[in-house]
């Protein structure tokens, strides 16, 4: 796609030394709409972004600078803030205010409820856009997401569980009591930062579950679910920690509404509600999808299969993590906002092996 130099994006990123920012660099570099003209990291300030990231070849000039809201709102349209929560809304609004748009890839404006992420994180000190924020998923929310000027980044676990659920419960497919999730994720999962649970010996040969029945994405996966079903869903939700770098893999259970229902009828179902959604791939009849095959892309690939003997139904999908589960979704949410394709940047295959 042709991109006019009056619609180039410049771009900023906050918090880039990290995995998430990183994978932004990465994606950004082959985008051919935008410049990226601010870095920043505390940790690194003053670093070439080359000598921090060798991978990142082609950032040459590019260094990383201390998160100044001033600076960045001089040198940015858009801002991604790879940041934790609570960091986010501390700064978010000083861009919003300033007029830049903002894709936010940490918790904070995911959860509609000031309540309910009182409740799971912390208080809330930007309370006020929490009704501005449009949860990223552009598969469900892509005429919202174009004309925002926030967009809260789905979380890695949830985006996983919500594409292959809410087809389903939007048609009364599935029961909404009983449902299931259970996923493994690599260790990138866990940021960049030091950590003794992500050392090497730690997790190599290991594999382990993790924030058993108290997970934090667990109130984003419900809120998406139930507005789905158009009543309150509560789930349970267990995530794993596998010794692989990246790739989430959910198997989900639930129960069917009609147990005569067949897997080609549910796989139908998934295939015309995304008919139009460039990265989920729904799997033929029997095949069941591998994180090898979507590791370095921004696809979701789900495989289904109706348990006739017990009236239940699977479903697997997988992602990466940092793609998809991140900064990948992060851009195609930026694509939207900016007018350009959604696919743009984001086509690549997968890296095998």
């Amino acid at each position: 796609m042709a991109v006019s130099s009056q619609n180039r994006q410049k771009i900023a990123i906050v918090g880039a030394s990290g995995y998430t920012g990183v994978e932004l660099l990465r994606i950004l570099k082959l985008h051919p709409g935008v410049d990226v003209t601010v870095v920043t990291s505390r940790q690194y300030e003053g670093t070439r972004v080359e000598d921090l990231f060798p991978s990142l070849h082609g950032y040459e000039t590019l260094r990383f600078s201390a998160p100044d809201v001033d600076m960045i709102c001089n040198n940015a349209d858009l801002v991604f803030t790879a940041v934790p929560h609570q960091t986010a809304m501390a700064v978010v609004p000083q861009f919003i205010e300033a007029g830049l748009k903002v894709v936010d890839l940490s918790a904070d404006f995911r959860i509609r409820s000031r309540e309910v992420y009182e409740a799971w994180y912390q208080e809330h000190s930007a309370p006020e856009l929490l009704g501005q924020a449009v949860y990223g998923l552009p598969e469900l929310y892509r005429s919202r997401i174009t004309s925002s000027r926030l967009a809260a980044n789905p979380g890695c676990y949830p985006t996983s569980s919500i594409l292959p659920l809410v087809p389903l419960l939007k048609k009364g497919m599935v029961r909404p009591e009983g449902i299931i999730i259970d996923s493994k994720s690599g260790t990138s999962g866990a940021g960049r930062g030091t950590s003794v649970a992500t050392l090497f010996c730690e997790v190599n040969e290991g594999f382990k579950a993790y924030k058993v029945g108290e997970h934090r994405h667990t109130p984003e996966i419900e809120q998406e679910l139930s507005s789905a079903a158009e009543t309150q869903i509560k789930i349970n939700f267990t995530p794993h920690l596998v010794p692989m770098n990246r790739g989430i893999l959910s198997t989900i259970y639930c129960n069917l509404a009609d147990p005569g229902t067949s897997t080609s009828d549910i796989i139908n179902t998934l295939t015309q509600f995304y008919k139009d959604a460039p990265f989920v791939r729904v799997l033929p009849e029997g095949v069941f999808p591998n994180v090898s095959s979507v590791r370095g892309s921004n696809y979701c690939d789900i495989g289904v299969k109706v348990d006739a003997r017990t009236g239940r139904l699977i479903l697997v999908s997988v992602i990466d993590n940092l793609v998809k589960g991140a900064s990948g979704q992060a851009v195609q949410n930026m694509n939207l906002m900016c007018g350009f394709e959604e696919t743009l940047a984001l086509e690549a295959a997968a890296v095998y092996p």
